[in-house]
């Protein structure tokens, strides 16, 4: 399923703003004009199909942290709404679903700041008109059932939990579960760890990796799997010679474990284990084992890659996001020109500009409706 659109309101920077997606999103800002929230809210999209919408919201400071900071008629409710459009190609069908949580009321149950989802909305459009699957008001929803009636589902969900995830795991509403596996595919790979103890420097164990895991845990088996069962290691082994003068990839044979290093031409009969790279190489290689993997992800977001690399590593890193477009949706989000112009001369797009307008993150020259004029993209 390809994104088509995002939306967001009243999410931490994202006063109101929606916007089109294509192939290869690309956002360029300084820091602190909302670069990141964007990427946020998308992320938070996944976590209310996975049920763990609750806990990210905990884990950024809860609802005090969350919502929109700037000014408000107090005539308007106090929520964020999130919301995501699919185009299924397959099935000629839209699919939309929509969240929105706010405060505990209070007088109800529940802890101070964790959010209350108040609605969900998923509804299918295959052709003109479309189609309600699944809604939730408050605790209580309605899905369409075999007979294509909505019918009151007999479960309520607790005031934390997404209908999404509570009814894509059921495996009795087709629609429901297809958007829920669609979004739960998508991977945010948002910085990754390099100190001494990252996961992407550890062996892993020795078992088919077609994608890599968003912590890079199983780096090492993604490497594996692209040079022991996949048989090709060509785009990688590109992007590790452009991007290292001339080295090359070097991967074990796996037994109880994978492992992998780097071997460089200037020493000869030498090989550079993973605990031995610098940080820019050893999260080079995490980034090409995310784009260049077995099998992509069906949509890739990467928040910053740049961080950690040597300016000359930026044209490789170009390189494998455009090939990586081919096969999945991408949205990069970078503060450096370097890269946004790198990888804007290979794809031919231009970049997204975001920028603060009255104190809300915003991309210049976007329209209302979410789409960009090309002159002035």
């Amino acid at each position: 399923m390809i994104v088509r659109s995002m939306f967001a309101e009243n999410y931490r920077s994202l006063r109101s703003i929606r916007m089109d997606l294509g192939a290869l999103n690309l956002f360029v800002g300084e820091n602190g004009a909302g670069k990141s929230n964007l990427y946020r809210a998308l992320h938070l999209l996944q976590a209310a199909a996975r049920g763990t919408f609750a806990r990210e919201i905990a884990e950024e400071g809860g609802m005090a942290s969350a919502l929109w900071s700037g000014p408000r008629r107090a005539t308007d409710p106090v929520r964020i709404r999130l919301e995501t459009e699919l185009l299924d190609e397959d099935r000629a069908a839209t699919f939309r679903y929509r969240i929105e949580a706010g405060l505990k009321p209070p007088a109800a149950a529940g802890f101070t700041f964790e959010p209350q989802v108040k609605l969900e909305e998923l509804t299918v459009t295959p052709g003109s008109r479309p189609v309600v699957m699944m809604k939730r008001a408050g605790p209580s929803i309605s899905v369409r059932g075999e007979n294509g009636r909505m019918e009151t589902h007999p479960e309520q969900a607790l005031p934390s939990e997404t209908a999404l995830a509570l009814l894509g795991d059921a495996g009795h509403f087709p629609e429901v579960g297809t958007f829920r596996r669609a979004v739960t595919q998508w991977r945010f790979f948002h910085g990754f760890r390099t100190d001494r103890d990252s996961p992407l420097r550890a062996p892993a164990l020795a078992v088919t990796a077609p994608m890599l895991d968003e912590d890079g845990a199983n780096l090492a088996a993604v490497l594996a799997t692209l040079a022991c069962i996949r048989e090709d290691t060509v785009d990688i082994d590109r992007a590790v010679s452009d991007a290292f003068r001339g080295a090359s990839l070097v991967v074990g044979d796996p037994e109880a474990h994978a492992t992998f290093g780097l071997a460089f031409p200037e020493f000869p009969g030498r090989l550079f284990q993973a605990r031995e790279l610098s940080d820019g190489q050893i999260r080079f290689l995490g980034l090409a084992a995310a784009l260049l993997s077995y099998r992509t992800p069906p949509f890739i977001a990467l928040n910053e890659p740049e961080a950690s690399l040597h300016p000359s590593m930026l044209g490789p890193l170009a390189d494998m996001i455009v090939q990586a477009s081919a096969a999945s949706q991408i949205w990069l989000v970078t503060h450096s020109e370097l890269l946004a112009d790198e990888v804007s001369r290979r794809a031919g797009i231009r970049a997204r500009r975001v920028i603060r307008r009255d104190g809300a993150t915003w991309i210049d020259g976007m329209r209302l409706t979410g789409e960009i004029d090309e002159e002035d993209a």
